[in-house]
């Protein structure tokens, strides 16, 4: 496969960005390449995920984020604030034994988001009660 200007374009904003919706990569895509569409960036980020150049994740409802493959670590989305915060993968790896030796099933937690509420809220909600 080869790397054409426009797929190198795309895989730069991504690591500039580090996440990022491919919204956000177009707008900065186009700030080099104004002629470069979204549906271009869509095919790109596809292509390049494909390849292992970069990997996406569902932060909740919308597009996905994505960001380059070295980032490893568990995203944790607030349903109230939509804040998002990063751990480390490896706190999961309890999890990933006990899926492996229970059921067999290898979990790829290397770039994964987890949805609940995050202190900062919980604090705010036991104070207004």
């Amino acid at each position: 496969m080869r790397m054409t200007p426009q797929r190198q374009l795309v895989l730069d904003a991504v690591r500039a960005l580090e996440h990022a919706t491919p919204e956000q990569i177009c707008a900065r895509v186009q700030e080099t390449a104004p002629t470069v569409n979204i549906t271009t960036i869509y095919r790109t980020l596809d292509l390049l995920d494909k390849l292992g150049l970069v990997r996406h994740t569902h932060l909740g409802h919308g597009a996905p984020s994505y960001s380059v493959d070295e980032h490893q670590h568990v995203h944790l989305v607030c349903h109230v604030c939509g804040g998002v915060q990063e751990i480390p993968s490896e706190l999961l790896e309890p999890l990933v034994g006990t899926l492996r030796d229970r059921d067999g099933f290898e979990l790829d937690a290397s770039h994964l988001a987890l949805s609940g509420t995050c202190r900062d809220c919980i604090e705010q909600e036991q104070e207004s009660e």
